[in-house]
Order: structure tokens, then C-alpha cells, then sequence
């Protein structure tokens, strides 16, 4: 898929699995956007100090 700079992310799931999703999230009274941003900021949390710490590697191995 094409990687644009607007803030939109498109991506294509099963009908199924996106209305399970839709039916949990309207259940903890959230929307898609709130629950993506919460797991991909924690994400990018878990894996910000393995990421720093391969590119400090890296430049030492120069």
C-alpha cells in the first residue's frame, strides 16, 4: 500500500473481523481512531528503546 503524508491510514480487513471490532469498541464506548492511537502509541513505546538502541549500535560499528 502507497504511503501518503496525510494523518489517514486506509487498510482493507475482513467484513467479520471489523464488525466484531466495531461491536467491542461501541461496547467500552470507543471509536477505531481512540483504540488504533492507544495501541500504536504503546507499541511505538515497547519498541522506541530497542529501535534507539540498534541505531546507537549501528553508527558505532562506522
Amino acid at each position: 500500500m502507497a504511503k501518503g503524508e496525510s494523518g489517514r491510514i486506509v487498510l482493507e480487513v475482513n467484513p467479520d473481523l471489523k464488525k466484531q471490532l466495531y461491536s467491542v469498541l461501541a461496547l467500552e464506548q470507543k471509536t477505531l481512531k481512540d483504540w488504533f492511537i492507544e495501541h500504536a502509541e504503546k507499541h511505538i513505546d515497547a519498541k522506541k528503546s530497542f529501535i534507539l538502541n540498534s541505531l546507537k549500535d549501528s553508527k558505532s560499528e562506522i
